[in-house]
């Protein structure tokens, strides 16, 4: 089965879900931040992974918000759709059941809290695999999952199916990365998940990011990620160190909140999150308007 893998190319933007203060879903912000991405270059959208606040969606959330989106973005920019978790059988029943008409790719992190050995990852995956109708991306993300998914098991991943198409990499661990970019399989796609690296990233063969602040930013990210992947690291790394204040902000008290703070100063949604996530504190939301100020 041949897949697309050009297409998760660029700037992907991990996408928030704009709640109203009585923490209904915000649909009306929603519409205004997808054309204010793609109408400033991003290359795709991930819908509902952890920046969406997925774990405090309800199913039937879930498939209003994922509707909601592929109306508004009709096809103009690739859509993933964020379907993870620790049950193996819960969540390949989801991805079997999604409206595969929508998506271009499922984006699955690996299994938390449950600490699988990396066999168990390596079997959760492949059954995911065989039941999707959609190619998939791996998410590794050890500093949420508790577990790590090793270089070796990426690689083994990339070469038992096609379906499995490239990998969110945020371990920040560049060793384990470069090795996964040095012997993957020509097709299979190393996607930064961590915004602050995706530049060095890039030099050593990444293709690309999965987002959260290029929603806020999305001009001068896509701009960053487009001039990088073309070689010309000059531009890039001038727009690198103008993003770079807000790579450290956004996440200083957890993300989504800080994004969600930024997003709010550019009058684009409310900064509500659900709980257990808390909006950023008053000192924080200033630091952040102080340097948009400063910069945009």
């Amino acid at each position: 089965m041949a897949m697309d893998h050009s297409k998760f190319r660029g700037t992907g933007v991990a996408l928030i879900t704009p709640f109203k203060k009585d923490l209904s879903v915000d649909h009306v912000a929603l519409e205004k931040l997808l054309d204010f991405n793609i109408e400033n270059g991003i290359n795709y959208f991930v819908s509902l992974g952890t920046t969406g606040e997925s774990a405090t969606l309800s199913a039937a959330e879930k498939i209003e918000v994922w509707n909601f989106t592929a109306s508004i973005v009709k096809k103009r920019v690739p859509l993933v759709a964020g379907i993870g978790g620790n049950n193996t059988g819960e969540i390949s029943a989801q991805i079997e059941s999604i409206d595969a008409s929508l998506f271009d790719a499922i984006l699955s992190v690996s299994p938390y809290y449950n600490k699988p050995s990396q066999e168990g990852i390596y079997r959760h995956y492949m059954q995911l695999a065989a039941r999707s109708p959609l190619p998939i991306i791996l998410y590794n993300v050890p500093g949420r999952t508790a577990s790590n998914i090793t270089a070796e098991t990426t690689l083994r991943l990339a070469a038992a199916s096609q379906k499995i198409i490239g990998i969110k990499e945020a371990s920040g661990n560049l060793a384990q990365m470069m090795q996964i970019i040095k012997n993957k399989p020509k097709d299979f796609s190393v996607i930064s998940g961590d915004d602050l690296i995706t530049l060095p990233g890039i030099s050593f063969g990444m293709d690309g990011v999965i987002s959260v602040v290029a929603q806020a930013f999305p001009k001068d990210f896509s701009a960053m990620v487009s001039e990088a992947l073309d070689g010309n690291f000059r531009p890039a790394q001038k727009l690198h160190y103008k993003l770079f204040p807000f790579m450290e902000l956004f996440f200083e008290e957890g993300s989504p909140p800080g994004v969600k703070a930024a997003l709010n100063i550019l009058g684009l949604c409310e900064e509500t999150v659900r709980l257990p996530l808390t909006e950023v504190s008053r000192a924080l939301y200033e630091k952040i308007k102080a340097a948009i100020a400063n910069d945009y």
